[in-house]
């Protein structure tokens, strides 16, 4: 294994400089990894447009983790494929939508358009519904709840993932075989779970953070959806792998992490409803995924927003940048609990969030 990177080291003080991605910060982190196998029927290309998430963001500006979402779904296409996966991922963390589709799907259209290009996947969006809950969350106690930040997000995620889904369409080469779009999970869901300084305009009272916020995020995970059915992509509920247990925890006879998955012909009232009201008690944070009744592990780093993940980092300078790298999978075929699962799906965010993507990988390229 092999890790580059695309800019000389700089001083350890310039770090310091920064303290990571936010919504006023944002970086370049690209990466280009390679999958190489021992024989090889082919070589191919997966490219992922996105945030801090496809960045692989783990609290530096100058590393990020290898093996992130779209390396993890890149392998299962490696290994399903018998071939090399080149995962190109042209990330911005801190990006908003507007950001991640001007400066990274318009502006890196060429990645897409190569002709070995057979998967490209997206994600935006996160960064809009943080700022606008941590801005509702700062109102004091002499204001009426402005909620005029969660529409401003609600109404710029849809517009923008609407125009990244027709650009790709359009500009993607032509032997590409699958397009996918990501969902956004909750994180900090528990620590929302209070009431707001400000009040509301109705009812003179404070709101529970939880209720202001999760609705609005139902709405853009069902228009994601929703949108990826109406332009041809698969869409991939994160929302649901994270926020829900692997058991049925309400006894209704679904496992709550598919009970949660959006339905196909469901209105955004009826999903709205549903993960509000009627599946409410099933949704847990992030930080504790339960596997079952007893065990539980953690999804989310302790900066209670980016996936954990296995394995290594790699370089994209010291102040973002550019970097890759190239080596083996990490598992052979026969380490394969079946073919949309490796061994360790379970265990970290990102192997979680990956194999989401990769289920709906095509089965020759």
């Amino acid at each position: 294994m092999r890790l580059t990177s695309a800019l000389p080291a700089i001083s350890a003080m310039a770090l310091s400089l920064w303290a990571g991605p936010s919504t006023a910060n944002t970086i370049a982190q690209n990466v280009s990894w390679t999958i190489e196998r021992d024989n090889p029927t082919g070589r191919y290309r997966v490219v992922a447009y996105g945030d801090s998430l496809y960045a692989g963001y783990q609290g530096s500006i100058s590393e990020v983790a290898i093996w992130n979402a779209p390396n993890v779904a890149g392998e299962y296409a490696s290994n399903a494929w018998n071939a090399d996966i080149e995962i190109v991922r042209r990330a911005k963390s801190g990006a908003k939508a507007r950001d991640v589709y001007n400066n990274k799907i318009v502006d890196d259209a060429s990645y897409m358009q190569h002709r070995k290009t057979r998967i490209v996947t997206f994600e935006m969006c996160g960064n809009d519904a943080l700022e606008a809950r941590n801005d509702f969350a700062e109102q004091d106690d002499e204001d009426t709840c402005d909620y005029s930040g969660l529409d401003t997000a609600l109404a710029n995620c849809t517009r923008f993932v609407r125009k990244a889904m027709q650009f790709i369409n359009e500009n993607a080469h032509r032997k590409t075989r699958m397009k996918i779009v990501s969902n956004l999970y909750y994180p900090g869901y528990d620590d929302d779970d209070e009431l707001s300084d400000c009040t509301d305009g109705q009812t003179g009272q404070p709101v529970n953070r939880q209720d202001a916020f999760l609705p609005y995020l139902a709405r853009i995970n069902w228009r994601t959806c929703n949108l990826a059915r109406q332009n041809g992509f698969a869409c991939a509920d994160v929302f649901a792998q994270f926020m829900g247990s692997d058991y049925d925890s309400n006894n209704d006879g679904k496992t709550d992490s598919n009970a949660l998955r959006i339905k196909r012909g469901e209105s955004e009232a009826e999903y709205v409803d549903r993960i509000t009201n009627t599946l409410r008690s099933t949704i847990r944070d992030p930080m504790m995924k339960f596997l079952n009744a007893n065990k539980s592990i953690t999804y989310i780093r302790s900066d209670d927003t980016h996936p954990t993940y296995h394995g290594d980092e790699v370089e994209v300078g010291p102040f973002g940048g550019s970097g890759g790298g190239q080596g083996p999978p990490r598992f052979q075929p026969d380490q394969y609990i079946s073919p949309t699962k490796n061994p360790i799906w379970r265990r970290f965010g990102h192997e979680r969030y990956g194999r989401t993507i990769a289920l709906f990988n095509p089965d020759q390229p």
